[in-house]
């Protein structure tokens, strides 16, 4: 079998994941339109075009299916952290994540803001919801965490500022552009496989990830609490979605605070 072909298992894995994400928007489809307690999780499913036992093998409650959604926006964030300039501090990492996640078009579609500001409400006025934001939430910022230790090992100790280290490594890739659906992937895409090698590889322990300091633990929940807090204020209230008062503009203002953390490892 070639390796770029799919193995079944990977197939599989993927179509769980887009049912997932086809259950996700079908429920916040719902949940916008009828309200969160109008909704029956019978409702989730024959909207997704499924069973309602094929529902319940994904999600328990009808809460947990827009998971997958609150989950891939943290997840656009804390990889578009990762795929800034090797050579950028980490604060301009995080403000490049910010710009490039909360940015109308971006990020997100613009029409699709709208959704997230009644979802980020939902949560706020309904406990069961809002666990579910919480959980979503210390995930990414767990996964933060890591990101950002390995930043500071790759580039070194930067100055208070974010201002870039020495020891960075040239040639990261630079961010895509949104999809108008706002549905682009900010990772970095792998680049083809080597076939020049006539040897196989090593068979050498690779290295362990960095583990985050508890000063890089500190920095991340900071960080993705500046990053929450800008979007539920805005979600709140209702200011555009663009300028002075949208969600990556509160979101910078709020990532000043850590203009001068010692980023060092």
């Amino acid at each position: 079998m070639s390796s770029t072909t799919p193995t079944p298992s990977s197939l599989t894995e993927r179509r769980k994941t887009e049912t997932r994400m086809e259950i996700a928007r079908a429920a916040a489809g719902l949940f916008v339109r009828h309200g969160l307690r109008a909704t029956r999780a019978e409702d989730i499913a024959q909207a997704a075009g499924i069973a309602p036992r094929t529902f319940y093998r994904y999600f328990a409650t009808k809460e947990e299916a827009v998971a997958p959604l609150y989950a891939v926006g943290a997840q656009r964030w804390v990889e578009a952290v990762r795929a800034a300039p090797a050579d950028a501090g980490v604060l301009h990492a995080l403000e490049q994540g910010v710009r490039h996640t909360l940015t109308p078009g971006v990020g997100v579609s613009a029409s699709s803001w709208e959704w997230v500001r009644t979802l980020l409400r939902l949560a706020e006025a309904t406990p069961s919801l809002r666990r579910v934001w919480a959980e979503v939430c210390q995930a990414s910022e767990r996964l933060l965490g890591e990101v950002l230790a390995e930043r500071v090992t790759r580039v070194g100790v930067l100055g208070a500022a974010g201002v870039p280290g020495t020891a960075g490594v040239p040639g990261a890739a630079g961010l895509p552009e949104g999809s108008a659906e706002g549905r682009d992937n900010v990772a970095v895409e792998p680049g083809p496989a080597s076939t020049a090698t006539p040897h196989p590889p090593s068979a050498a322990t690779p290295h362990p990830p960095p583990t985050a300091t508890p000063e890089l633990r500190f920095a991340a929940a900071v960080a993705s609490a500046a990053v929450r807090a800008a979007l539920e204020a805005w979600a709140a209230g209702d200011a555009p979605v663009e300028g002075p008062d949208g969600p990556a503009e509160l979101a910078l203002r709020n990532l000043a605070a850590l203009r001068d953390f010692p980023w060092g490892p």
